[in-house]
């Protein structure tokens, strides 16, 4: 008996571990997440079960006690359950609290770490989370806490030079560009990439006081990955977008 959190990474279903696909290809039960993609079920073995657990803001469709209890009572009966999580399994996810309850039955434990679409998802659309000169570090924010509030490091992250990724905060994006901007980052380039890796994917750039009304004209809906920094500059759509916004040609930058 034992339980396998899995990442599965940022969408792309060929942006997975080799030992991700041990994992599945071995497992009795799969418990997948919405961002997952299932395409990966296909690695199963013919008689697992799979079980979609999904969660989404707002539309959690199992709640996360049940979760514990159908990995414990499959666990129980001697199965290998894999939770199939997007991105890293760990990174803003209760990977922990799943491994301490299930722990406390006795049952083996392992993780089995995943590419994640904080550094993935704009590094794919070239925009490097660190560059040289530009950003010497990158921070990782979750859009709220588990009361529906801002981070407190958001201020702090407001007030950086780093590159700043934000996971889960389309919904607060009103509040977190005007927090930015309190902090005099009106011209700051952001990056807004839904459906990171995939083939729907679709991107959105602008500045702190333009990036609101451009999601809204483009339709860009959750799950989506915030960029806020100087590096978004270096997408190439990005400047593509400034010479045409300004009428100028590359050779005049």
């Amino acid at each position: 008996m034992k339980l396998s959190l899995v990442g599965s990474g940022p969408g792309d279903a060929e942006l997975i571990t080799l030992k991700a696909l041990k994992a599945l290809n071995s497992a009795d039960v799969i418990l997948y997440d919405a961002l997952a993609n299932p395409s990966l079920l296909t690695y199963r073995k013919a008689d697992a079960e799979v079980v979609f657990v999904g969660k989404r803001f707002g539309k959690h469709s199992v709640s996360q006690d049940e979760i514990n209890r159908i990995i414990v009572y499959n666990a129980l009966e001697g199965k290998h359950v894999v939770r199939l999580k997007g991105g890293d399994p760990v990174i803003f996810g209760r990977a922990f609290e799943e491994i301490e309850y299930v722990e406390s039955f006795g049952i083996a434990t392992e993780i089995i770490p995943g590419i994640s679409s904080c550094v993935a998802v704009p590094s794919l659309n070239r925009i490097p989370v660190t560059k040289r000169g530009v950003a010497d570090s990158f921070w990782v924010l979750t859009g709220h806490t588990k009361e529906g509030t801002l981070p407190k490091d958001m201020a702090l992250a407001a007030q950086s030079s780093a590159t700043i990724i934000i996971l889960m905060g389309l919904h607060k994006i009103e509040e977190i560009m005007a927090l930015f901007a309190k902090h005099g980052k009106e011209n700051t380039p952001v990056a807004v990439i839904q459906n990171g890796s995939r083939p729907d994917e679709k991107m959105v750039l602008g500045e702190v006081n333009t990036i609101e009304k451009k999601i809204s004209d483009q339709g860009i809906t959750s799950p989506a990955v915030i960029v806020i920094g100087e590096t978004v500059k270096s997408c190439p759509q990005y400047l593509a977008e400034y010479l045409e916004s300004n009428s100028l040609t590359e050779s005049e930058c």
